[in-house]
């Protein structure tokens, strides 16, 4: 461990680290999670090809998200292979690293050296949210640089802000700037906006030069949200007439939505008990706010220290004991951390939307570690112990969805349609997600979602009716497709042995064979009379039966769509098969006739 204490050893982990995160994005696989296949890839093809409006909420109401923040993957896929776009995400999420690095040095102090605020910056990164998004396209990860950024630029230049004057509405402004470049990406940043403009009120100057801070600060934001989100508020409010269309319809009252505040409102607390118990609560069920499994046992122990610091600050009060005097740049930071927990608490609860301040909790308890324990060498023992106990409780960490690399990010096999500039298809089932297989079918197609999601107005429905009524051909539904799961497992054993130039000769294909014999490999060994071989399902699974399945989700569909007098012949369902990636998603295309209220 002395190399940690080497003047360069931050210099070098940051080049390395964020590499190294590169690589385990490789590692991991190509990002296959729910929203990308719902609305990340369909929505930046929306936005390229002119079909914001022209389409109707096949993706959801996350059809109307700002797609900003999807053109960088986008980008990537276009310039490189999938698995470059992969390392560069990767390395991108990595960075969040390099800026915990900074954080940790300006509240740790000189005293600390160079090793405790490298390792604090290394247990940083390795929560259990942060690592489950690593390289994907959700955001979080991605757009928790400009929140970090922002909290940085404030304690870099903590002393210019005291002077008060121009020296200091500068950085107030630059924070705000890069804060409110996340929030105009991700609206879910909000909260650390908020926690930040507050947490500027606190700053030790007059009343009058600390709402000047804040004023400066929020300006800076609502630039920065001009800057990346301004220009799709202008383009929904001119279509729909709602800047966050569809949600706070109940603000915007637009004719094309039925009137709601936040749509997504499943996470939230129920009771004031659960708000004041709610880090015990999804600590013990992650579930209450998140859709994948985390172990989180580090948000009651934060939450713990906290109460025991604050508890102890009280006591040393009444029994006029003095307490040792918190740096003001530490008595920052955590109210910053409080306050943004808090706002987060009330408007979301949704863990993914944490991620930034999930980032900076091991901080945030060696912080109150050494407030609660004078000695410094014992404080971070204490310190140490805990976060080590917490990480090792958080492994494993499911991810979001991930598929094996393939030569494409996307592929499918796409029918020919006889008029598609006269056809509707339409999106009847909220799962599986599917959406971004329309941007691979003919572009004069028009898709519509279904009541799948979306907050459907009367207004609404007219649109749909209208929409249809101008196409004259036939018109179809768009339904997922069961697979042969063990057609994946294949692809993704022959593309190791092809890796390892097992097929391409008798001598490659003589260790595949001894292979197959000596170990389960479930797959058919046939050779090619190229003098190669290649692997194939063995005959017991080359005949599963995927028409009854097919056929029970094309009667669901049936069903739904009957509701909203659209007829569907089951017996004309076609299978096709797609890819995200080497992952099979195989589609269905089934005719339907809408009835007389629809022409």
């Amino acid at each position: 461990m002395r190399f940690l204490n080497h003047p360069r050893a931050g210099l070098v982990a940051a080049l390395l680290i964020p590499v190294l995160f590169g690589l385990v994005s490789l590692a991991i696989g190509q990002d296959d999670n729910w929203d990308l296949r719902n609305y990340h890839v369909y929505n930046v093809h929306a936005l390229l090809n002119g079909r914001i409006g022209f389409d109707l909420a096949p993706a959801r109401f996350q059809t109307y998200f700002n797609p900003t923040i999807d053109l960088l993957y986008y980008g990537l896929n276009q310039a490189l292979s999938p698995r470059g776009a992969g390392f560069l995400m990767g390395v991108l999420h990595g960075l969040n690293f390099v800026l915990l690095l900074a954080i940790a040095r300006q509240l740790a102090g000189s005293a600390a050296g160079t090793r405790v605020p490298l390792l604090l910056a290394l247990v940083c990164v390795l929560g259990p949210g942060f690592r489950g998004e690593l390289g994907n396209t959700m955001g979080d990860n991605l757009t928790a640089l400009l929140v970090l950024g922002s909290l940085l630029v404030v304690l870099m230049r903590w002393d210019a802000l005291l002077e008060w004057g121009v020296k200091a509405m500068a950085p107030a402004l630059f924070a705000g700037l890069l804060m409110g470049l996340g929030v105009g990406l991700k609206l879910t940043n909000a909260p650390y906006a908020v926690a930040l403009c507050l947490a500027l009120l606190a700053v030790p100057l007059a009343l009058g030069q600390r709402v000047g801070l804040a004023f400066m600060f929020g300006i800076g934001v609502l630039g920065g949200v001009a800057v990346t989100g301004g220009w799709w508020f202008v383009k929904m409010w001119q279509l729909f007439g709602n800047p966050l269309f569809p949600q706070f319809n109940n603000i915007f009252h637009s004719p094309w939505a039925i009137e709601s505040g936040v749509i997504d409102t499943y996470f939230l607390p129920k009771t004031w008990l659960e708000y004041l118990q709610w880090p015990f609560i999804f600590a013990a069920d992650s579930r209450r706010v998140t859709e994948v499994a985390h172990r989180l046992g580090m948000w009651p122990v934060a939450y713990v220290l906290l109460a025991v610091w604050g508890l102890l600050a009280v006591l040393r009060r009444v029994r006029g004991t003095a307490a040792s005097v918190i740096p003001p740049r530490t008595a920052f930071f955590l109210l910053f951390f409080c306050l943004a927990y808090l706002v987060w608490m009330r408007t979301f609860s949704i863990y993914r939307y944490l991620i930034a301040l999930e980032l900076l909790a091991p901080l945030a308890i060696w912080l109150v570690w050494h407030r609660i324990i004078a000695s410094a060498p014992m404080a971070n023992r204490l310190a140490g112990a805990t976060l080590g106990v917490l990480l090792l409780c958080a492994v494993p960490t499911p991810q979001w969805g991930n598929a094996a690399w393939g030569a494409r990010a996307y592929s499918a096999e796409v029918p020919p349609f006889e008029k598609p500039e006269q056809s509707v298809v339409f999106i009847a089932l909220p799962e599986p997600p599917i959406s971004w297989l329309t941007t691979m079918l003919p572009q004069q197609l028009k898709f519509i979602g279904v009541d799948i999601g979306f907050p459907e107005s009367p207004a609404w429905r007219e649109r749909m009716h209208q929409a249809v009524a101008e196409r004259k051909g036939q018109h179809y539904v768009l339904l997922g497709g069961v697979k042969n799961e063990k057609l994946d497992t294949l692809r993704n054993k022959l593309a190791v042995v092809q890796w390892l130039g097992w097929t391409k000769n008798a001598s490659g294909c003589a260790k595949l064979d001894w292979l197959s014999r000596h170990v389960r490999l479930q797959a058919d060994l046939q050779r090619l009379p190229t003098g190669g071989c290649t692997l194939a399902l063995l005959p017991q699974h080359r005949e599963i039966d995927l028409l009854t399945p097919n056929r029970t989700i094309a009667d669901t569909a049936a069903q739904h769509l009957q509701r909203f007098g659209i007829a569907v012949d089951v017996n004309s369902c076609q299978a096709y098969p797609a890819a995200l990636g080497r992952r099979t998603y195989n589609y269905q295309l089934c005719r339907v006739t809408p009835d007389a209220t629809w022409r």
